[in-house]
């Protein structure tokens, strides 16, 4: 089956946003290739490496937590 890469991306970034720690920082288990978009777009830094753990940019983070909102907020449930 085909995704929509922008979806999957934006998935993937509200997830690392709504389980982030140590302010901006997060577990780094997802597919490279989405990794290295976001961090082509800005939104985390460079996830190469021996680290478990990326960290958000402000901007990352921001938009990270109003896409976990929108996919994953308490009113989107009881909305649909």
């Amino acid at each position: 089956m085909n995704y929509d890469s922008d979806r999957i991306d934006e998935a993937v970034l509200a997830l690392l946003a709504a389980f982030a720690f140590d302010d901006r920082r997060a577990w780094k288990g997802f597919d490279f290739e989405v990794m290295n978009r976001l961090y082509a777009m800005g939104l985390i830094d460079n996830p190469v490496g021996k680290a478990k753990s990326v960290w958000l940019t402000q901007e990352g983070l921001d938009r990270g937590r109003q896409c976990a909102e929108r996919l994953f907020g308490e009113a989107s449930a009881s909305a649909g």
